[in-house]
């Protein structure tokens, strides 16, 4: 072991917090401290997490779909380290091994429309791609979002984000370039396409942060209808929703829903934690400028040969037949366990769920998810509250989990349920 890693791995948790709140992010360790959620990871493994204090966690936040396929992935660190004796992040100005392969693997398990794929270096880059692709075919510049949306903390993507996220910055934009209606509210998102100068929507196909509210019947599908009819593209941000998350046999959560867009936008899991990549598949109006002018995006870290090495084995991993069919057996049994553990709590008061993605509902109290949460740390399950509707706990289960794995979730979530009940 090398002096610096073992000066690492031998750094204790309290002088790890103290640096941390003096160089890196004070308000955040202040915050999880005070929510009696003070992890700072150590040991990580498949779907276990350890504390620096030797906590054990089973991760149920994942980083937002990261560790799909779980923490380390001994396939993927297989392929990395093989790839780290040929390749590097490569030259993002020529054409390479590794990005002519993932590009291709790209746009042809998505939808039969797809033309290109553009990498990034993560998904807030990927998201301003995708609308700088769609302002290129339409050649408007008004982009249109839902309230309550996240989309990145990059330029464009913070435009089009809820207020909690750009007005810090001073990113919310003019009203001519964005827009923001309700999630499935269809005729206030024909009111604002209505007007034609709309490039694009832009919508996550269930809302992550704003605690996964499912589209109604229909909604979907009939935003595409209005994207069709009044000349604008459709960007489904599947950062979260992407990579058989959704269940069904669907790689991309939008398909599933019977629409094809004209623009997928994905990261966070496409290289299974183990190197930062992003992508934006879209069709030949969006990606037209890459036939005009190849220069338009440069991105030196995007596209990284070693990223699309993993990234490579992230999909190859995910659409085997196994993974799709061990997704929906997941998805049935927590299901199956959590209606059990709602009916003896009346302050549990909902599941939303598309596949592996569950909102659990507590809102008999204004932030009823955040006591959930310290709860479920303090019993070994670490899941995370929806940041915009603090009574909805993210509850994202990875996709190779075995029916063990389902019941000791199921234990914990109900030991830590019951520990809340207290409080409500």
């Amino acid at each position: 072991m090398s002096a610096l890693i073992d000066s690492l791995l031998n750094a204790t948790k309290e002088a790890v917090l103290a640096d941390s709140a003096k160089y890196w992010n004070p308000d955040k360790v202040r915050a999880w401290a005070q929510r009696g959620t003070p992890l700072v990871i150590g040991r990580r493994e498949g779907y276990h997490l350890y504390d620096m204090s030797g906590h054990r966690l089973i991760d149920l936040h994942l980083n937002g779909g990261t560790y799909n396929l779980g923490h380390r992935n001994a396939e993927i660190i297989a392929e990395l380290k093989e790839a780290l004796d040929h390749f590097d992040m490569g030259n993002h100005h020529f054409p390479a091994i590794g990005r002519a392969a993932l590009a291709k693997k790209l746009v042809t398990t998505a939808p039969s429309n797809m033309r290109y794929a553009v990498l990034s270096s993560g998904g807030g880059e990927a998201i301003d791609i995708g609308l700088k692709c769609a302002r290129y075919a339409t050649k408007r510049r008004k982009i249109i979002s839902i309230e309550k949306a996240y989309h990145g903390h990059t330029g464009l993507a913070l435009g089009t984000a809820d207020g909690r996220y750009a007005d810090q910055f001073m990113s919310a934009g003019r009203p001519d370039e964005f827009v923001k209606v309700p999630f499935n509210d269809l005729a206030a998102m024909e009111a604002a396409l209505a007007l034609g100068d709309a490039a694009c929507v832009i919508m996550e196909t269930i809302p992550a942060t704003y605690g996964f509210p499912l589209p109604a019947d229909g909604y979907l599908p009939a935003v595409k209808a209005l994207c069709e009819k009044y000349g604008s593209l459709y960007v489904a941000d599947e950062v979260q929703t992407g990579l058989m998350r959704c269940g069904s046999g669907n790689l991309w959560g939008i398909t599933g829903y019977g629409v094809t867009p004209d623009i997928i936008v994905t990261s966070k899991g496409l290289s299974g934690g183990l190197y930062p990549i992003g992508a934006v598949i879209t069709n030949a109006a969006g990606g037209g400028w890459l036939n005009e002018d190849g220069w338009g995006h440069i991105s030196t870290f995007g596209g990284s040969e070693l990223g699309c090495v993993a990234a490579l084995k992230t999909l190859e991993i995910t659409l085997r037949p196994e993974t799709i069919a061990n997704v929906d057996a997941i998805a049935a049994k927590l299901r199956a366990g959590l209606e059990t553990i709602q009916k003896k709590h009346a302050f549990f008061t909902g599941i939303r769920q598309r596949g592996v993605i569950f909102g659990l509902e507590f809102n008999t109290h204004p932030e009823g998810a955040k006591i959930v949460m310290r709860e479920l740390y303090a019993k070994g399950i670490w899941a995370i509250f929806s940041q915009l509707d603090p009574r909805v706990l993210q509850f994202k289960p990875g996709l190779l989990l075995t029916p063990a794995d389902c019941d000791e979730i199921l234990t914990l979530t109900e030991a830590g349920i019951s520990a809340a009940a207290s409080s409500f």
